[in-house]
């Protein structure tokens, strides 16, 4: 990648052309150049319409660098977009490749004295940024209610970015999953046995028979599904109806510490995260609704897992999870989480040059009611390093200088409910340190 080519950010381009009154009736193009790092692009354009017996009309379409046609849409918009993860109707869904990109023009009807015409192409760069989703869902592959496009629509509906839908020991969809723009699906499967349930991602297909009756056959499907580039993450591992029962702990990379609603078996898997955490261990949590059908108190996007990711590819997407740059929040409506300290966040090891720096930590979008504790874990168990109130704008933030070695910090927002005590609204992976 030429560095002086990279978009960085939001970049226009404007061209204006003449449209001759000779060239009524006729087709041409108009090349522009698209530098690297774009991921997505909008061209808008307008020009005079001209009188009611002497309207002016020119028609739009584009091809991309390699001389693919992306699509037209006539003189019917006046802006059109094209991404790898977004696209207006009527043009194709693809990867923005660099170089010398063509506007179609079509003049259908040209003033006497010509018509000019003003493009604005618009570079989106590619850039990380927060994205939320649901990784664990089922369709009626399984045992679900609805097809893959119904759930696509809920999750757009919801404000999703990506969705995985993980079936029981099926993973036929994920050889024919649809592209939906603006909605990344995440190839997935829930390997179903009686000893527990595990999410394979990022494998369209990670076994070829998922029959294991020992340890020894546990861990085959596993490689199997590593070899084909599964990630792997253990549901609702302790689940008082199908918890894990495998005597392996370490066979996964990341723990569903949040299944569904909040309830005591999520803060049971919680709990046994943390205290993972506290032996040394670096285990990314994720969280899943776990959503079957309408009408349950199971909810699509309840909880939802928010990661930090480079790009909208499912690959980015597990990449971001896997490594801990992620929070789980009980719903798009729930508390935003950030955490910071010498220049590290979640998911990372703050270095040692960052020792006499306090820890910041905030939240929005907190309830009345709720708190924001950082936490920490060790030998003794889980306990409250600093904590911060809403205040009436909604937000909590503090500080907190570590006074001594830790191996973590996380954050966790709750709020206190009679006869349950805690009630997490949001909890995140951890700050390490070295």
């Amino acid at each position: 990648m030429c560095a002086s080519k990279t978009v960085d950010r939001m970049q226009t381009l404007k061209l204006e052309r003449l449209v001759e009154k000779s060239r009524e009736g006729q087709y041409y193009t108009v090349p522009f150049e698209v530098p690297d790092g774009v991921e997505a692009l909008t061209v808008q354009y307008r020009y005079p319409y001209g009188k009611k017996n002497a309207k002016n009309c020119i028609d739009l379409g584009l091809e991309d660098a390699q001389g693919v046609f992306l699509g037209w849409s006539g003189s019917a918009r006046q802006s059109v977009t094209v991404g790898e993860y977004t696209a207006t109707p009527g043009y194709r869904m693809q990867p923005v490749k660099p170089g010398t990109w063509h506007i179609l023009v079509g003049a259908y009807h040209v003033a006497e004295n010509g018509v000019p015409v003003e493009y604005t192409v618009t570079f989106t760069p590619k850039q990380p940024r927060w994205l939320f989703g649901d990784l664990h869902v089922h369709s009626d592959a399984s045992d679900g209610q609805h097809d893959i496009p119904t759930l696509c629509r809920m999750a757009k509906k919801k404000g999703l970015d990506f969705l995985a839908v993980t079936n029981h020991n099926n993973y036929a969809e994920n050889l024919h999953l649809p592209k939906v723009p603006g909605l990344t699906l995440v190839p997935g499967v829930e390997w179903t046995h009686y000893k527990g349930h595990i999410n394979f991602f990022g494998a369209a297909v990670p076994f070829a028979g998922f029959i294991a009756n020992d340890e020894a056959g546990m861990h085959r499907i596993l490689d199997t599904a590593r070899a084909a580039g599964a990630v792997i993450s253990v549901n609702h591992p302790r689940c008082s109806l199908c918890p894990c029962l495998w005597q392996d702990d370490r066979f996964f990379d990341m723990m569903e510490i949040w299944n569904g609603p909040m309830r005591s078996d999520n803060k049971n898997a919680i709990g046994w995260w943390l205290r993972l955490l506290a032996q040394g261990r670096h285990i990314a949590a994720v969280g899943g609704s776990d959503f079957h059908r309408d009408r349950h108190p199971v909810r699509m996007a309840n909880p939802v897992t928010a990661v930090y990711s480079t790009g909208r590819s499912a690959g980015d997407i597990l990449t971001a999870a896997q490594s801990g740059y992620s929070y789980i929040t009980c719903g798009m409506a729930g508390p935003r989480l950030s955490l910071e300290y010498g220049g590290c966040s979640f998911g990372e090891t703050a270095v040692p040059e960052a020792a006499g720096e306090p820890i910041r930590f905030a939240a929005e979008k907190l309830p009345s009611g709720a708190v924001l504790r950082l936490i920490t874990a060790d030998e003794n168990g889980v306990r409250t390093l600093a904590a911060a109130k809403r205040g009436k704008d909604g937000c909590a933030q503090g500080e907190y200088t570590p006074e001594k070695a830790l191996r973590f910090a996380c954050l966790l927002a709750s709020i206190r409910l009679p006869f349950f005590g805690d009630y997490p609204l949001a909890i995140s992976n951890p700050l390490y340190f070295a």
